[in-house]
């Protein structure tokens, strides 16, 4: 299905364990200001999803990937929590996510809101 307008459709895959302490605002914050790693894209951009990867081996990406296509997803970003080495734990599972949604021919931008 070819997208009929230049609207940007993206989401946001965070770390499961983080999602217990974190409600997510530093990347809503970022993405609403168009700040760090939200910066590139115009006030037309809409994210569209927010979702945990569902565990370590990232289990839920694939399908919930996949469903987003059905809405034109055109790129995910690893929220800064998959990221960051010395503030949370280090994800064991980042290659593979990262493989997963390349795989479904959606671009992977590394970064939220640091």
């Amino acid at each position: 299905m070819e997208k009929t307008t230049n609207l940007i459709k993206i989401a946001v895959v965070r770390c499961d364990i983080v999602s217990e302490a974190c409600p997510g605002v530093g990347c809503f914050k970022a993405f609403n200001e168009r700040k760090s790693h939200f910066e590139p894209y115009s006030k037309d951009t809409e994210m569209i999803a927010f979702f945990t990867c569902g565990g370590c081996s990232g289990r839920r990406v694939y399908r919930l990937v996949n469903a987003l296509k059905k809405h034109d997803l055109d790129v995910v970003h690893l929220s800064s929590c998959m990221l960051m080495e010395d503030t949370y734990p280090k994800c064991p599972s980042l290659d593979s996510i990262k493989k997963t949604i390349q795989d479904a021919g959606i671009k992977v931008v590394e970064g939220t809101h640091h």
